[in-house]
């Protein structure tokens, strides 16, 4: 089994920062990437920033700029910085493994932009 946590949501104002992590344990299988998704009610997951494990990066462009991901291959770890938050940041953010049989998802941490 593979657990997936994600950790560091909160209450932020707008225009301030917050770093999400998300940490993989458990049983060992092949990773291709670690991602973030984010959703809001009554609306589809939308992606937010990938990390492969050949350390290269996707981001969609709506989200460049703003967003950065970075990742620790060796802990199964990526973190999610985001900068200048707006209050449609608002969501729930969720974490997932893509490994070779199937996603992995986590639970999903919280980010409330408001002041």
């Amino acid at each position: 089994q593979v657990q997936v946590v994600e950790s560091g949501g909160g209450l932020v104002p707008p225009g301030g920062s917050l770093t999400l992590s998300c940490a993989a344990s458990g049983r060992s299988v092949s990773i291709y990437n670690m991602g973030w998704f984010r959703q809001t009610p009554g609306n589809q997951r939308e992606l937010v920033a990938i990390f492969t494990t050949a350390g290269g990066t996707i981001i969609p462009d709506s989200m460049k700029g703003r967003f950065t991901i970075t990742g620790d291959n060796a802990k199964n770890t990526v973190y999610l910085q985001m900068t200048r938050v707006k209050p449609e940041d608002t969501a729930v953010y969720y974490c997932r493994l893509h490994s070779e049989m199937r996603y992995y998802w986590g639970q999903g941490t919280q980010v409330t932009v408001s002041s």
